[in-house]
């Protein structure tokens, strides 16, 4: 049945269904075409809004013939082909042959399209405000969008998953974390008895404190945060409150408009509490260039250059940074419009390049040893550094002292005074320069600061923030994006294409108000599709950081629509859409593919893997290899070390030996002790230049830009990570002996953890190999504790252990 089933994948392609016109030709018509053949442009005096206009066709002729694609003028001119007209789109680059091939299809299939087709909006779908979509009354709304779809191309869904999966599945895409065993049986007993048990599931995870986590790294992705600077130095930030300040906001459900405005604008708001400034910190999350000998000015425009293609990606879906040099050459965005948006980010405090003032704000001591020690560390390294760049001013006046000045040194100093210079240790170095030059207002704060955590004062916390000038700098294009090539002035402004900004003098507060209007059409459906992507894997726009002309048509535009209208009638809550969502029978079915498969018989070949392979229509569930943090969560949870607590500065557990000397400059890394060693993985300190490998392997990104997707690699490195890392290894030495607890037989224990990994017991063939490792070990002379331990190994390395159902 696999190899049958992987044949099948290999050998079948999409498209063998009926093209559908609405679906499928029409997106695509009026993204490629409909801009010089519409109702606003009509040249060789062809409209291609609708079907019967194209069969109509224009000065040249039919541009369709039905039945006959080779035939017909249209498919010609895309494959240029036609012996007098230039291939199409003119002056853009052709579609690529899967879209020719469909077109081709729909004609050759007999160019169906409905006959009271209405000519569209000439501008891109998505530039046009979405319209709530009926939906039949008592129906749900996502199921009846996705079952028309698939009655139309003549699948089914597939089965409900199994209570087990169902409870894994959730936990995990709500809150990052695995269903106890106990959680298991409860629920799969409730769940038999009342299939309505799993709503009041659902409700209790949106409640849990660890849905702000799990969700707020999805934020921090777009968000671009990491705990250092980046570039070469990558020397470590303070901008861990930001991060806590998503977290809380998402576990309190502010609505989305709310939460976008304190971002981009929380600095300007009226009476802007500390919170709101705090917020600002998503614009802080810039690389910021330390390096000696670099233009402020160039690395002061590269900051505001990321803030603007990033707020365009984020909430627009649109390519905005494609305008940085010239027009857009696919969507309607011009040079001009991207300076326009510029200037709402040209006017705030600098970001630190070189030594220049940044802006931040002061939150209250943390009374917080882990943060007291990795304070100590990160601080000797920095003084230590600071003396191996600047020898010169403690060897001139080593030079300058006389035998009476010596003797009025002190012991320390004067017996650090006798070692030879290239031979002195740390607090030799630091006790002669503190004595010696008195005047270097660096190292004496620096030294400040390392006695104070040396006497346990708790450090007072920062967080980076964003802060207006008094005085607006002006903002004129760059001619090819070019810095030292200023030219026309431009004031702030709005892309032309979406709905007006009508003020004079436009404030950030003012951009941030209308990006989340309920005008502009592309906010709210870009936020939907995003979050609909991590349930599925995939948006309905696949392309989900680009909705622009060049992106992908969504493959169910009526339900995209339904979402984004839905999210701004509940208020902007993302918990009721998250709630919406996971209610669904589409996103309750089972992932299997051969179930899937077999659902959609009596012909499997004609079936849903010759029609669909890719699950584009969604006749299952989508299987996703967990992200790197919850590879850590979910095998830290099963290992019963996790410790829970939320918020506060970030921690170093365990990673390889090396990493650190892997950057252009080596960070100390002070690995933490106690329960902050077994914390969540995003709390872990990332710096960008040398990520923990652990988080790299699995596809985290290292902050560098903003992520709308992670990818999802499979690598034999990961298999390695999970068996041989030294925090994986410990996890699995506390799994071992959290079995050997267990006061029950060997069958049973490995039952128990086999459900600690994966909420499910084993099947008897699944047990009794997992029964047989045990005796090898024991065989092979391994003690007891050893001997569970290469079990856990095996047990924490399953492909289902990291693997959302």
């Amino acid at each position: 049945m696999r190899r049958t089933l992987a044949s099948l994948l290999l050998l079948t392609t999409p498209g063998v269904a009926a093209v559908d016109y609405v679906q499928q030709i029409k997106p695509l018509l009026q993204s490629q075409c409909v801009k010089c053949h519409g109702a606003t442009s009509q040249k060789g005096k062809l409209k291609l809004d609708t079907a019967a206009a194209a069969l109509k066709g224009g000065e040249h002729g039919t541009s369709i013939v039905p039945g006959k694609s080779a035939d017909s003028l249209l498919v010609q001119t895309l494959e240029g082909a036609h012996a007098e007209i230039s291939k199409m789109p003119y002056k853009r680059p052709p579609l690529d042959s899967a879209q020719v091939t469909l077109v081709k299809q729909w004609i050759d299939e007999g160019a169906q399209a409905p006959a009271n087709e209405q000519p569209s909006d000439d501008r891109h779908w998505a530039f046009i405000k979405p319209t709530r979509p009926d939906v039949p009354p008592g129906a749900n709304a996502i199921d009846f969008f996705i079952q028309q779809r698939l009655a139309k191309e003549g699948l089914k869904p597939s089965p409900e998953a199994s209570p087990e999966t169902l409870i894994r599945r959730v936990s995990l895409d709500l809150t990052g974390l695995p269903p106890t065993p106990e959680e298991v049986t409860t629920f799969v007993s409730a769940f038999r008895r009342d299939p309505s048990s799993f709503e009041a599931l659902v409700e209790r995870l949106l409640s849990s404190p660890h849905y702000g986590e799990r969700w707020g790294r999805w934020w921090l992705d777009q968000a671009r945060y990491a705990d250092s600077n980046g570039y070469s130095i990558d020397a470590p930030r303070s901008i861990w409150p930001y991060r806590d300040w998503v977290v809380k906001a998402l576990n309190e459900d502010k609505p989305f408009d709310q939460f976008t405005i304190e971002q981009l604008a929380g600095d300007q708001m009226p009476k802007a509490t500390l919170d709101q400034k705090i917020a600002t910190g998503f614009h802080r999350n810039t690389q910021v260039n330390g390096e000696g000998g670099i233009d402020p000015e160039q690395f002061r425009i590269e900051s505001v250059v990321d803030r603007v293609g990033t707020t365009g990606t984020v909430w627009l879906g649109l390519s905005i940074a494609c305008a940085q040099c010239h027009d857009h050459k696919f969507d309607p965005v011009s040079h001009k419009e991207y300076y326009s948006l510029f200037a709402f980010f040209n006017s705030t405090e600098p970001d630190g390049h070189a030594g220049l003032k940044t802006s931040t704000v002061t939150l209250a001591p943390v009374e917080d040893q882990s943060a007291i020690q990795a304070d100590i560390a990160n601080l000797r390294f920095e003084i230590e550094r600071y003396l191996k760049d600047n020898p010169n001013a403690v060897v001139a006046a080593e030079k300058a002292l006389t035998p009476e000045t010596r003797t009025k040194l002190g012991k320390e100093v004067v017996k650090a005074l006798k070692t030879p210079f290239a031979d002195r240790n740390f607090d030799q170095q630091r006790a002669v320069f503190a004595a010696l030059v008195k005047t270097d207002k660096r190292f004496n704060s620096l030294n400040a600061q390392l006695e104070d955590r040396e006497a346990g004062v708790s450090p007072k916390v920062t967080s980076l923030v964003m802060q207006e000038l008094p005085k607006p700098r002006e903002t004129r294009v760059f001619i090819k994006g070019d810095f030292t090539r200023p030219d026309a002035l431009v004031q702030r402004g709005v892309l032309s294409v979406l709905p007006p900004l009508n003020k004079v003098e436009p404030s950030r507060l003012d951009l941030a108000q209308w990006i989340v209007s309920r005008d502009n059409p592309l906010t709210a459906r870009v936020i939907m599709n995003r979050v609909w992507q991590q349930y599925f894997g995939r948006g309905i726009v696949e392309t989900e950081n680009d909705f622009g002309t060049m992106g992908s048509a969504p493959t169910h535009p009526e339900l995209l629509d339904w979402l984004a209208t839905q999210f701004m009638a509940q208020g902007w809550s993302l918990k009721a859409m998250h709630k919406a969502i996971v209610m669904s029978q589409t996103y309750r079915q089972s992932s299997s593919i051969a179930q899937g498969a077999a659902s959609n018989e009596p012909e499997m070949l004609s079936g849903a893997l010759l029609t669909d392979p890719r699950n584009y229509l969604l006749w299952r569930q989508t299987r996703l290899r967990l992200d790197a943090e919850i590879v850590r969560d979910v095998t830290l949870t099963a290992s019963g070390l996790l410790a829970p607590k939320l918020g506060g500065p970030p921690v170093y557990p365990p990673i390889p030996v090396g990493v650190m000397s892997l950057g252009q400059v080596k960070r100390p890394w002070p690995v933490s002790k106690g329960a902050d060693r077994y914390r969540r993985a995003l709390y872990t300190f990332v710096f960008r230049a040398t990520p923990p490998p652990s988080l790299s392997v699995f596809d985290a990104p290292e902050g560098l830009g903003t992520c709308t997707r992670r990818i999802r690699s499979n690598t034999p490195l990961q298999a390695l990570t999970l068996l041989n890392d030294a925090a994986f290894d410990e996890f699995a030495v506390a799994l071992g002996k959290r079995l050997q607890e267990v006061k029950q037989s060997d069958e049973q224990r490995l039952h128990h953890g086999f459900q600690l990994c994966t909420a499910r017991t084993p099947t008897r063939e699944e047990s009794q190999r997992l029964q047989a490792l045990l005796q090898d070990e024991r065989q092979a002379g391994s003690d007891e504790t050893m001997a569970w331990r290469l079990v856990a190994r095996v047990l924490l390395n399953l492909d289902e252990t990291v693997t959302r159902e």
